[in-house]
């Protein structure tokens, strides 16, 4: 689903997952390249990121550009800014047991971002279904 609330657009996705789970995901940087399709490398000292983080990713035309998180809220929300500029922030939101919506936002001058932000979505909840199939069985 594609939100526009004031300031900002919001691409968002509910997940039949724990927050943990997905907050996981989000901030494992090992796994960014598994569901950023923008993204086809990462570097950065902090497998985790946490508030001040700061690395590269190659994007998908094969350029590096820089990036540090520049609000962290641990388990719940944090943002970026890549090659300087605000970029999109990643909040994850408990919606009860074993339920969660992860929501990307972005200021409105990115809209056309929102798209990627749906592929990335749809990706994380393609990984975590696979990862729910495997603990139930």
């Amino acid at each position: 689903m594609i939100k526009c609330v004031p300031g900002r657009i919001e691409v968002y996705r509910d997940m039949d997952v724990s927050s943990e789970t997905v907050w996981d995901i989000i901030t494992d940087t090992a796994r960014w390249i598994e569901w950023g399709p923008s993204i086809m490398a990462v570097e950065c000292q902090d497998r985790y990121i946490q508030k001040r983080s700061r690395g590269r990713v190659q994007t998908a035309i094969g350029l590096w550009v820089h990036y540090e998180i520049t609000a962290f809220d641990e388990g719940k929300y944090w943002s970026w800014r890549v090659f300087g500029i605000p970029a999109t922030g990643h909040r994850v939101v408990p919606q009860g047991d074993d339920i969660c919506r992860l929501i990307f936002e972005m200021p409105f001058l990115a809209a056309p971002y929102a798209y990627v932000c749906k592929i990335a979505l749809k990706r994380i909840a393609r990984i975590v279904e696979k990862r729910n199939v495997i603990y139930k069985v």
